[in-house]
């Protein structure tokens, strides 16, 4: 009999969860759970565009009714599915993302004096308004001459878990105070299957520690309690109450508890694995080897690369993390990525949409269908436009959430379809930007393997980014490279015993794949690509960094020339 692991991906807007054939990686059940609270599932403020929250009640319902329904799904396609074959649960969750949580692991949004505060809920990743802690941090880290942003890049992000835990401390006390501790979602959701809630009892995630925590062994785990009693007293008699260890996402965090076993019906020896994040675990669905830059493309993206951790990698400047065991146990990874991509198409089209693309928008009923189709007839540079991809800060290299997004080249005659193409071409020059800072410091890119939303489904934008980065692009078998390696990961930590795998690189042979799809770049777009990404870079430097010292003079008489070279090839 076949055995199963089930997957968790708990998304920026909904959780899904995935039934796994572990021995061949047929993927037999599958449910998509939407959040019901918020815009999206994300609640904001109207007062204050950098704050997104999201309240624990959907994480609970969303794990609850993706797995029975996974389950079910499974039960109607595979004729002897059985349940009780299912030998683990891995998990992974959108990060950083903290919950304040009483002694008992309770979050606050839970108790009835907090279900109204918007400050008890979860900060979900998106969550920019601790932009002042986060330079606080990395400047306080400086001047003391600490190491805890060698590994980050230098740079402490809003994005991340002391800033965001800091914020709460200055704007609202009363939650800081009920707070016994704070808990990533990657580490809630294992400790909710198994049981184990309690603060003390959670095995944490060395992917959501390493990577948005400082957390690191050489210097002692977490940071310094005198490094944070200088930020402030209560951050430093919080750290007592956080973790001193952190694991890999291939050991067990636990059996699953009683309750739960009985509620789907699976075995109470299912094992459920220590929790990572989604970009981490879908680099590892991916089949990422190193090597490999895995990138995963959706509403943002992040990339992902490994290094044995046997050789001497260097601290690279502007990533988001390198820190041993955070996708594959054995190898450092690396992390970066960009803070929006998908989620600036859809700003345009949101706000943007001439009233004359009703009728096309109405056959179709895909906006951006509608503008992939117009944006497809242009030619690179045709339009003119050059674009800066910050609409959300920049994540990687420059480690900014006060950067903002930039059109240049507009003219009376610039149509949507070409700011809409302008803004693709933006985000594939910063893929690029981080694809050469890798290569930089001797992490070489040897082959390009895409996953998520974008990558599965627009190929449109991947030839655009295939025709920018002048590399072949590769896309994963899987469409839920996430929600796959988290059921890598719940296989491996039910180990061989249980008919599991021992290693991770074992169960990615059998379960990981590629499509026969590849896109190759087209070596006259390359060319036109190499002059725009020339100017892209000096725009990229001169907003972006302190030390740029030339003017931009040349850079519209550029664009234009550009323009009008391609026009006239193409008339």
């Amino acid at each position: 009999m076949g055995k199963y692991a089930i997957g968790l991906d708990f998304g920026t807007n909904s959780v899904r969860a995935l039934v796994v054939d572990i021995s061949t990686g047929e993927e037999v059940g599958t449910y998509v759970f939407n959040y019901e609270k918020g815009e999206d599932g994300i609640i904001l403020d109207p007062k204050n565009p950098n704050v997104a929250r999201q309240h624990p009640e959907d994480y609970v319902k969303g794990l609850e009714v993706s797995i029975e329904e996974a389950l079910r799904d499974a039960e109607r396609k595979i004729k002897d599915f059985n349940r009780k074959d299912v030998i683990g649960i891995g998990v992974d969750t959108t990060g950083s993302t903290p919950i304040p949580v009483d002694r008992e692991g309770k979050p606050l949004a839970f108790h009835e004096e907090f279900k109204d505060n918007i400050n008890a809920l979860a900060w979900l990743w998106k969550d920019h308004s601790s932009h002042e802690e986060a330079e606080e941090i990395t400047e306080l880290a400086k001047k003391r001459g600490e190491p805890y942003l060698k590994k980050y890049g230098g740079v402490y992000s809003s994005e991340w878990f002391f800033s965001k835990i800091l914020h709460c401390l200055r704007t609202d006390p009363k939650v800081f105070e009920a707070a016994y501790s704070w808990v990533e979602l990657a580490d809630f959701i294992p400790a909710l299957l198994t049981g184990k809630m309690k603060p003390e009892e959670i095995k944490r995630s060395v992917c959501a520690a390493g990577h948005k925590a400082m957390y690191n062994p050489i210097w002692g785990g977490l940071p310094s309690k005198e490094f944070l009693r200088e930020l402030d007293p209560k951050l430093a008699e919080l750290r007592d109450r956080l973790y001193d260890k952190a694991y890999t996402a291939d050991i067990p965090a636990g059996n699953i508890s009683p309750y739960y076993a009985k509620k789907f019906n699976l075995s109470e020896d299912v094992v459920i694995s220590v929790g990572a994040f989604d970009a981490h675990m879908g680099a590892v669905g991916a089949g990422i080897k190193p090597g490999i830059l895995v990138k995963v493309i959706g509403t943002s993206t992040c990339d992902m690369m490994i290094v044995p951790n046997t050789e001497n990698l260097p601290d690279i400047p502007g990533l988001c993390g390198i820190v041993d065991g955070s996708i594959t146990p054995g190898y450092f990874g690396l992390e970066a990525g960009q803070s929006a991509v998908g989620d600036i198409f859809n700003w345009f089209v949101k706000y943007f949409t001439p009233i004359e693309y009703g009728e096309e928008i109405n056959k179709i009923s895909d906006v951006h269908q509608v503008f992939t189709e117009k944006a497809s007839k242009l030619k690179p540079g045709e339009s003119g436009l050059l674009a800066l991809d910050w609409n959300n800060g920049n994540r990687t290299i420059l480690v900014d959430a006060k950067l903002t997004g930039l059109l240049i080249g507009q003219t009376l005659h610039t149509k949507p379809e070409e700011i809409y193409r302008a803004l693709i071409e933006a985000t594939a020059f910063g893929a690029r930007v981080i694809m050469e800072r890798f290569e930089e410091y001797g992490v070489k890119v040897k082959e390009i393997i895409a996953c998520g939303g974008i990558a599965e489904k627009n190929p449109f934008v991947m030839q655009i980014y295939a025709d920018v980065l002048g590399r072949n692009i590769k896309i994963s078998r899987s469409s839920q490279t996430s929600a796959l390696g988290a059921a890598i990961f719940g296989a491996v930590a039910a180990g061989k015993e249980k008919g599991g795998y021992s290693r991770v690189e074992e169960a990615q042979d059998v379960m990981c794949g590629i499509k026969p799809v590849i896109y190759k770049p087209d070596p006259r777009n390359y060319e036109i690509y190499n002059r725009l990404y020339k100017l892209y870079k000096e725009l990229h430097d001169i907003f972006g960094t302190k030390d740029a010292n030339y003017n931009l003079y040349h850079i519209m008489k550029d664009l234009i020339k550009i323009r009008d070279e391609i026009r006239s090839k193409y008339k």
